[in-house]
């Protein structure tokens, strides 16, 4: 990579992660992927000043990964789904806050993890069709402590969320047997949370 480019990606990441306002905008925003705000609604919303918000909008805007509409007297910002770091940052956004962060850092309680995903459809907030899984788990996983921190996801959510289990011996022999419900699972679009899928999946 040359130096400009190495340049450029630094800038680009001290405009993402240096303010708190920012990280609050890029939750607000990696949560509702599909919404637009105005700068005294994201004010309001973020209990934070609007200048401080109307600053960190345009830091954002700069890199691309937001942009304007004008609807009447007020311009609405949402996400723009073209810019070049979009998946890796709604990754980060869904490890760093909520259900993401709480199965990270409490993994030594939850047992012998080998895979968490979430999908998609779950991680954007989008209403899912049907029985489809938000949650995969795969490992010796201690049951209630799992149950618990999806309760609390429930709660913050208000809605219930759709989660399985399986421990390695199962998930490999299904795999291998290519069983549909794990076939139609996999074949959906996922975020990894924990662990090292292509080793499962060899």
């Amino acid at each position: 990579m040359s130096r400009p480019e190495t340049q450029s990606v630094i800038d680009m990441l001290r405009r993402l992660f240096v303010s708190k306002v920012r990280v609050k905008l890029l939750e607000t925003y990696f949560s509702h992927p599909d919404k637009l705000y105005y700068g005294r609604q994201l004010s309001r919303q973020l209990g934070e000043q609007i200048n401080a918000v109307r600053r960190e909008i345009e830091n954002l805007q700069k890199i691309g990964l937001l942009k304007g509409e004008k609807r009447g007297n007020r311009i609405y910002f949402c996400l723009d789904r073209k810019f070049i770091h979009y998946e890796a940052l709604l990754l980060l956004v869904v490890k760093s806050t909520g259900l993401g962060k709480e199965i990270i850092k409490n993994q030594s309680r939850l047992g012998r993890i080998r895979w968490v995903f979430f999908s998609k459809v779950f991680a954007l907030h989008q209403d899912r069709p049907g029985e489809m899984i938000d949650i995969f788990v795969v490992g010796d996983v201690v049951l209630p402590e799992l149950s618990s921190l999806i309760a609390e996801e429930e709660r913050a959510r208000k809605g219930e969320v759709n989660y399985s289990v399986m421990d390695e011996a199962e998930f490999r022999f299904r795999f291998q047997g290519k069983d549909p419900f794990l076939i139609n699972l996999l074949t959906a679009p996922r975020l990894t949370i924990l662990g090292d899928e292509a080793q499962l999946l060899s």
